[in-house]
């Protein structure tokens, strides 16, 4: 391990703090989910309304990381996340004071902004903290953040005054702090020439890993895009199966990451090839029966499904990691995280877009449910054979 920065905290403390703000922003961009029913009450849009303001955050995101993915590598990890961090608060303040769709548009745009600023960054500095650590937290966050997010605004939508604005207030002070962590932890990086020439928006993969990345890709691709149509459209999905609180509608990304986080722990010794094949069985076998349970109206299978879901989702993102990090270098790792995140995030929001029009144009939410459940099969019934063919190569 190299620290390039001493700072006031100790290295081991620097890595919690990072997998926490890791979590934060993700939490962050979950908490709007159990909202949208109401927002949409008060303002009256669509479907595919819902599901714009959902992938807008994801475009922001893949501009972020295309301009800002490897900035870290040269400025330091300190800066970026400082940075990225004040402007997550901007996003929560404007959320706070939305009053309509273009402000709700304007705020998931600008946290889109700031999460994809961050994810590359603090994701190499754990790495650089503690490779093996690093990994594991890598993989965990998603899951945490998301789940966690979710939940805790439904929970105060329920159960306290403010609904569209307590949530946000809460993460912006939950921020704060965070933000007086990064000042006082130690840069993990010695900054480097060639800042500016690195905010050159450019899909560069080393030679060592382009296999892999291939390889992965299928499978990060339909687990994002999963928990992109439960973000967006699995509380309106419950509303049609039964009536229900929005605390239960809160429910779907949180059994979504929490199963997903309990994964990675459980196989987090496991090979990278065993954690994959795990992934995508748990994937098909969840989205098969999500797609019988939508067929009959079972919401206990609805649960088991996503249960199952969440599984494909923690072991299919974390063995992605453990193929491809393990071969990148140290001053490679900032960029070969944002480009992963680009394939993450392509697949959060674009299928999650064509279902809004699908909802609305041809057949409404439980068709689509059905054939969105279709597709993530194909998917990993694609990263399957892509697996098989790479046997003799894959790490692990």
């Amino acid at each position: 391990m190299s620290i390039a920065g001493q700072g006031r905290i100790s290295p081991k403390a620097s890595l919690v703090l990072l997998a926490s703000i890791l979590v934060s922003f993700l939490a962050a961009s979950a908490a709007p989910t159990p909202l949208y029913g109401i927002y949409q009450a008060r303002w009256h849009f669509s479907p595919i309304t819902t599901t714009v303001v959902f992938a807008i955050y994801a475009a922001a995101v893949l501009a972020s990381l295309l301009t800002f993915g490897k900035l870290s590598d040269h400025v330091g990890r300190r800066p970026v996340l400082l940075v990225a961090i004040a402007v997550q608060m901007i996003s929560l303040v404007i959320f706070i004071f939305a009053n309509g769709v273009p402000t709700l548009l304007a705020a998931r745009f600008v946290q889109g902004i700031a999460a994809g600023a961050a994810t590359g960054a603090v994701g190499a500095a754990m790495l650089d903290i503690n490779r093996s650590r690093g990994t594991l937290a890598n993989s965990l966050a998603p899951g945490i953040g998301t789940g966690s997010g979710a939940l805790l605004s439904a929970l105060l939508i329920q159960f306290l005054p403010a609904p569209t604005r307590l949530v946000y207030a809460v993460l912006l002070v939950i921020l704060l702090i965070q933000g007086v962590g990064v000042v006082l932890m130690p840069e993990t990086v010695t900054p480097m020439k060639g800042a500016l020439q690195s905010l050159r928006p450019e899909i560069k993969l080393p030679r060592a890993v382009r296999g892999p990345v291939l390889v992965v890709a299928p499978v990060v691709f339909a687990v994002w895009a999963l928990a992109g149509f439960f973000g967006a459209l699995g509380p309106a999905l419950v509303r049609a199966l039964m009536n229900t609180s929005i605390v239960v509608a809160g429910l779907l990304l949180f059994v979504l990451g929490v199963v997903g986080s309990i994964t990675v722990l459980l196989l987090r010794n496991a090979a990278a090839r065993t954690v994959m094949l795990t992934g995508i069985t748990a994937l098909i076998l969840g989205m098969i029966i999500t797609l019988v349970a939508v067929m009959i109206e079972s919401i206990p299978g609805f649960f088991i499904g996503l249960a199952l879901g969440g599984v494909g989702f923690g072991a299919g993102f974390q063995g992605s990691l453990k193929t491809v990090m393990p071969l990148v270098e140290a001053h490679e790792r900032a960029s070969v995280f944002s480009l992963l995140y680009i394939v993450c995030y392509v697949g959060f929001g674009l299928p999650t877009v064509i279902a809004g029009f699908l909802v609305v144009y041809a057949g409404g939410l439980p068709r689509t449910a059905n054939e969105y459940s279709v597709a993530i099969i194909l998917l990993a019934l694609v990263a399957l054979l892509g697996l098989r063919k790479a046997r003799k190569t894959s790490p692990g």
